[in-house]
């Protein structure tokens, strides 16, 4: 027999799993993907239990929810333990009603019961299982109890019920019914609510008769489908907790003292920025900066000592060249900045894991309802500090079309870790009294540009337009130091990853380029290399906010379409030819970097951080966009404003330099 668990993230999932299993258990990948897959043997059974994804829907729009979508459709799966946080019933159920749909057998671990009664609720669990149709086990993965009386209920067919009970208006049911009779597949009620939702995934299945049953229900609806399906679910879970839920609090519980200074009107934006200042402080202020010193130091007695041994073993120099002065330097220049990369998704996790960040998307929800997104939006922007690639693709989530795709085109403004050794190496030379300050004011004025750009794309183009934010806030959690070890481990290997292919490859480039002519003669001035001659044609794009025709800084601007962090790795490079000097802050003594200035510095920064993302962002953006128009748009959009507000930045800061 097998099992599979389903739940959402941070329900107490792997450890549940873990309790289940104990020792029979086996880790490694799904197919394909790098996402760690569980299977196990319940104890005191030889029933298979495989540890699923954790999701918040079986949308099939993120990587977990295919690989859990793809598990529970074409693998064939006995039972359903679905565990759900007891803290977020509501949340948590839209979950259940889709499994549901499957028509597999579920059974509910309700997780976290042992706080139901002190946080002040009352739960009438017979009248859940009757509307569900299902049974309901109380535990405690934390405290270890109600697991035996889990596992003999997945041992009893008896406690397998569900019959599924619909929850859409007859209108929608009618359709449901109509379609499944056109559909051969074991799934068909979930595949036709998919066809309904125009998800294209399940394209295969759709035929002209059910498109014209599609089309014939869409008049009876104001708004989008898929909106419609997620209203009705909401609808029939708010029924339940209404009937089945009370509350009667006595006194305060820790989240509610905590909310009302986290969320008051006043205190929650100013305490959002101190936090988000500190975390950047200490990824790229003094103590960030300590860590980066003592990486370079290891890197460059690394350099001084393959060069020897490359030396000893007679290599030729444009050998030694290419190893020490290409590729050490262009990925040593990176991987300097690996520490401050790991106290900044530290932080980042933190408040992920502590239930912060949901408060925060309530909060801004707010703010952003009045330029057309919603708090929904927050979610990619938050991704976005990682990696602009997943942060894009996490907008499938949001189901209004066009608050999709304007969150897709802002998506690539948040700082993301490829831009933070931009930050931290002009912050930390040219502002180290006030790096971390300078750190956070462009974190902050991404959010300002994101904010202003929607409120012209609402007034100009999608005026009248409203989106919907339905979010449970969770209450307050400890971090579990696992979860946040492997979320950061992640994080940091696929930035390693891509330091050691797309950077070594161009750092290659790089030095072919600046350590030959035109004409193929090696060892020439770098002013007379074909990295110079390419360099001098594009120099008069970026003079505005620069202030002078650098061949070298435009090279190293035109580099970051590549990869962001390719913009410190060629200045390394082309600082060692120039100069002879390593990476790290010594770039800014090389002759070819001497005449930045604090404001074109920032300026600098300006528009590294906000023009054109890196050519596996702009992949991304195609692909969900999926419509060239809006995409080139994007492109010029966050171009042109990038020139124009680093040009701005230059012309204010050096009016102000030339005055003091």
């Amino acid at each position: 027999m097998r099992v599979a668990l389903v739940g959402n993230q941070n329900s107490g999932k792997t450890t549940l799993f873990n309790l289940l299993t104990g020792s029979h258990q086996k880790i490694g990948n799904w197919p394909g993907v790098t996402i760690e897959k569980k299977e196990g043997i319940i104890r005191t059974t030889d029933f298979e239990l495989i540890d699923l994804p954790g999701v918040y829907s079986l949308s099939a729009y993120s990587q977990d929810e295919k690989i859990t979508v793809d598990y529970l459709l074409n693998e064939k799966v006995d039972l359903i333990v679905n565990i759900i946080d007891a803290t977020a019933i509501e949340r948590s159920l839209y979950l259940t009603t889709q499994l549901l749909e499957l028509n597999i057998p579920v059974v509910i671990a309700l997780n976290m019961s042992d706080l139901i009664e002190k946080n002040g609720i009352k739960i009438d669990f017979e009248y859940i299982e009757k509307k569900l149709d299902t049974t309901i086990i109380q535990i405690s993965a934390l405290k270890k109890f109600g697991i035996l009386n889990l596992i003999q209920a997945i041992k009893q067919p008896n406690n397998r019920k569900n019959k599924y009970v619909h929850i859409f208006d007859h209108i929608l049911e009618d359709a449901i019914t109509k379609i499944e009779k056109n559909i051969d597949h074991p799934f068909k009620r979930y595949i036709a609510l998919k066809l309904i939702e125009g998800h294209e995934l399940f394209a295969k299945y759709n035929q002209k008769s059910i498109q014209e049953i599609i089309d014939d229900i869409k008049p009876n609806y104001q708004r989008d489908l898929e909106q419609i399906i997620v209203d009705e679910r909401y609808r029939y879970i708010e029924s339940i907790r209404d009937e089945s839920i009370k509350w009667h609090r006595r006194h305060m519980t820790v989240t509610d003292k905590v909310d009302r200074v986290i969320l008051n009107k006043y205190l929650a934006l100013p305490i959002f920025m101190g936090i988000m200042f500190l975390i950047y402080y200490l990824a790229a202020g003094p103590f960030g900066s300590l860590t980066v010193d003592f990486v370079d130091q290891l890197i460059g007695k690394f350099s001084e000592w393959f060069n020897l041994k490359l030396i000893s073993w007679n290599a030729s120099d444009w050998s030694r060249s290419l190893v020490i002065d290409g590729v050490v330097a262009g990925v040593g220049a990176v991987l300097n900045f690996v520490p401050q990369l790991i106290i900044l998704f530290i932080g980042i996790s933190l408040l992920e894991t502590t239930g912060y960040m949901s408060r925060i998307a309530f909060f801004l929800d707010r703010v952003f309802q009045k330029v057309g997104l919603s708090g929904k939006s927050l979610i990619p922007f938050i991704v976005g500090s990682g990696c602009s690639v997943p942060a894009i693709m996490s907008a499938r989530s949001i189901q209004d079309e066009t608050e999709k795709k304007v969150t897709i085109m802002l998506t690539p403004f948040i700082p993301c870790s490829a831009k933070l050794p931009i930050i931290t190496l002009f912050a930390g030379y040219f502002f180290s009294d006030h790096s971390g300050l300078v750190s956070a004011s462009l974190y902050f004025l991404a959010i300002i540009l994101i904010i202003g750009i929607a409120f012209v794309f609402k007034k100009i183009f999608y005026k009248d337009h409203q989106s919907s934010f339905i979010l449970e806030l969770p209450s307050y959690k400890v971090p579990q130091v696992s979860y946040i070890v492997k979320d950061v481990y992640q994080k940091v290997a696929a930035f390693v990853v891509q330091a050691g292919t797309i950077i070594f490859m161009s750092s290659v480039l790089i030095w072919f380029l600046i350590s030959f002519s035109f004409a193929f003669e090696y060892g020439v001035l770098p002013d007379e290399s074909m990295l110079a001659g390419i360099g001098k044609v594009f120099s008069w794009l970026f003079y505005p906010f620069l202030g002078t025709f650098s061949w070298e800084a435009s090279v190293s601007v035109i580099q970051g379409l590549v990869a962001k962090e390719q913009v410190i790795s060629s200045m390394a490079i082309i600082a060692g030819f120039s100069e002879g000097t390593s990476s790290g802050v010594l770039i800014f003594n090389a002759s070819a970097f001497s005449f930045f200035s604090a404001s074109s510095a920032y300026a600098f920064m300006v528009f590294n951080l906000f023009s054109a993302p890196c050519f596996g962002s702009i992949g991304a953006m195609k692909k969900e966009l999926r419509d060239s128009k809006s995409l080139w748009l994007a492109l010029g959009l966050q171009t042109g404003i990038a020139w124009v507000l680093a040009t701005i930045v230059y012309q204010v800061g050096h009016l102000i330099e030339v005055l003091l």
